[in-house]
């Protein structure tokens, strides 16, 4: 049994946690402290943010926050100790380093499938597989 167990989301797509929930409460036990992550990406090169307006990012994070919170009251059972992240970055990047700073014992995300174009999947996940220093669990669907 693992006891902090790390779960990125992506708040747009339910295959990113449809089976991969309830594979991290599996997991986790009745004693697990989960802590549910959603990234968002990084405007990539400088000039693409110059087209956005002002505060654009942080008001963005903040909605996306309010949406991981009701995501977290809506699908978490209430007896889980469970603590959402919204992260900013590349997403692999904040996933391995959400994973070092949480101190957690594994990492359970949903595998990619050839139909879904989520961009927490694919190349991220794999990223996460081969760097990630924690036990790293990928749920097929």
């Amino acid at each position: 049994m693992f006891k902090t167990i790390l779960l990125p989301i992506d708040l747009s797509a339910e295959t990113s946690w449809q089976a991969a929930l309830p594979a991290a409460l599996r997991l986790g036990g009745d004693d697990i402290v989960l802590h549910v992550v959603a990234v968002m990406p990084d405007f990539g090169m400088s000039v693409v943010g110059s087209f956005f307006r002002d505060g654009f990012e942080s008001s963005a994070l903040q909605e996306m926050g309010e949406h991981l919170k009701t995501w977290v009251e809506t699908h978490v059972p209430k007896e889980v100790a469970v603590h959402p992240h919204v992260l900013h970055g590349r997403i692999y990047d904040e996933i391995i380093k959400a994973a070092q700073k949480l101190d957690v014992d594994a990492i359970v995300l949903a595998s990619h499938t050839p139909e879904l174009s989520d961009y927490l999947l694919g190349p991220n996940a794999a990223r996460v597989v081969r760097h990630a220093r924690q036990s790293v669990f990928v749920v097929r669907s």
